[in-house]
């Protein structure tokens, strides 16, 4: 029997993981594969592969859009895909897998070394791994700051300042500690790109490049090119110092590379400054004006932003983005975002429920999951439905997204956490008002859903 490995890994390493994971297992059960999978969650990694698995394994599949530790496979055959191909493509994933026609990871063989080629992966791809890496880092501390200062305001919206007759000096320290961990959001978020790029020598300049992007208003726009920048800038001196004798091993590690590194990125962030930061005020400024303008605009382009890949990097895009204006005290914009990334599992949820005859019995059974899913915010719990007809399911989760969101932004609702679902109502200004936002996107979108959808054959 034909023995494979898998990786999986996302971003945020909640749900889209976990999918991939069991859909390669699926998939090899069903083609009579032994398979063992490596999940690199939230909580860390799951099921280590051992240095003996990955000697007897056939073929080796990661599916990851973070990055994880790829030369244990050198000379090995790898298949390297994002998150989303494990998902929907696992089955054919699994058959190029075993055909035997699988490129060799570039490196030192153990036995032979002959016929040794180089795993390709697409530029885009590798930009995206690197971009996520450092998503994925930042956002535990949005997560943990932006709800502690949401905590603060249960006290009042002014809990914070001694001047106030709202004053409470417990909110005001959670206030005060969730804005240090929501000031470490760009600097993270830097030092992990750089991290991806060139490992622990990129993670020194990506956090002086994250700070001085924070500190000088370059925001995220400043963050991204600094993390980029840091990252390759120590790639390239690791490279060049290469050939240095072994003795020197230390001093290129601890002085040469972090001198020369924070040097060169410190100083062209310097200089960067000034545009980006103007860049960066310009787009927030934009989208406060439009939130205020035009809602409806708004809430389309949030809506189908969020549910058209859910949770992969459209979303990704819409959630940092209202993210980082939370950071800066703009509570309007995360309420249509959190609205249209929890309408889809309840779309799902609801139109299982109420159209039966449409669905299976294991369908249902996992729509059911996904009333759970929705209220705690977890997009991903659609995804199966619309793996099956994307042409289809996507564009009425889209719609149903989108109405969420414009009526959100039209009623002017404010979400002060950044993630939670249902679980932050407490701390949502109109919290009925946005529920119902969300409920009246959903039902629209479960009744199309359930109308355009053929009745199937159930036995229960």
């Amino acid at each position: 029997m034909k023995k494979i490995l898998g990786v999986t890994g996302c971003p945020t390493g909640i749900a889209h993981t976990f999918m991939a994971a069991e859909a390669l297992k699926q998939a090899a059960e069903a083609l009579g594969v032994q398979i063992k999978v490596e999940t690199n969650g939230a909580i860390g990694v799951e099921d280590e592969l051992t240095a003996q698995e990955i000697k007897e394994a056939d073929c080796i599949i990661v599916a990851c859009d973070k990055k994880v530790d790829m030369e244990r496979f050198n000379s090995r055959p790898v298949i390297e895909v994002s998150v989303g191909e494990g998902i929907h493509k696992a089955k054919e994933l699994i058959e190029r897998a075993i055909s035997g026609n699988v490129p060799i990871r570039k490196g030192i063989a153990s036995n032979d070394s002959t016929n040794v080629r180089e795993q390709q992966t697409s530029f885009g791809h590798e930009i995206y791994k690197h971009l996520m890496n450092g998503v994925s880092h930042m956002l535990p501390f949005v997560v943990a700051g932006g709800v502690l200062i949401a905590i603060s305001f249960l006290w009042g919206i002014y809990s914070f300042d001694p001047n106030s007759s709202q004053y409470n000096s417990f909110a005001a320290l959670l206030k005060k500690i969730g804005g240090y961990s929501m000031g470490l959001m760009v600097p993270v978020f830097a030092a992990y790109i750089a991290q991806s790029i060139a490992n622990r020598p990129g993670l020194i300049a990506g956090f002086v490049a994250g700070i001085i992007a924070a500190d000088t208003g370059s925001g995220f726009i400043g963050g991204i090119i600094g993390g980029f920048l840091a990252g390759y800038v120590a790639l390239f001196l690791v490279k060049s110092l290469a050939g240095m004798p072994k003795q020197f091993e230390g001093l290129k590690s601890i002085f040469l590379v972090p001198l020369v590194s924070v040097a060169v990125v410190g100083i062209v962030m310097c200089l960067l400054a000034s545009p980006v930061s103007a860049i960066n005020t310009y787009m927030n400024n934009f989208l406060a004006g439009l939130q205020n303008s035009n809602p409806v605009l708004l809430g389309i382009v949030i809506g189908c932003m969020c549910a058209f890949d859910m949770g992969g990097p459209v979303n990704k895009a819409a959630y940092v983005t209202g993210t980082l204006l939370l950071g800066q005290g703009n509570y309007y914009f995360m309420a249509g975002v959190s609205a249209a990334c929890i309408t889809p599992p309840i779309v799902i949820a609801i139109a299982t429920t109420f159209f039966k005859n449409k669905f299976t019995k294991d369908e249902r059974a996992a729509g059911a999951v996904n009333y759970i899913l929705g209220f705690t915010h977890i997009t991903e719990g659609a995804i199966p439905f619309a793996a099956k007809e994307p042409l289809k399911v996507l564009p009425i989760l889209m719609i149903a997204s989108s109405i969420s969101a414009i009526l959100s932004y039209v009623m002017k609702i404010q979400v002060p956490a950044p993630h939670g679902g249902f679980l932050i109502l407490a701390l949502v200004d109109q919290p009925i008002s946005w529920v119902l936002c969300i409920l009246a996107g959903s039902v629209v979108g479960a009744i199309i859903y359930g109308f355009i959808k053929e009745t199937v054959n159930n036995e229960a």
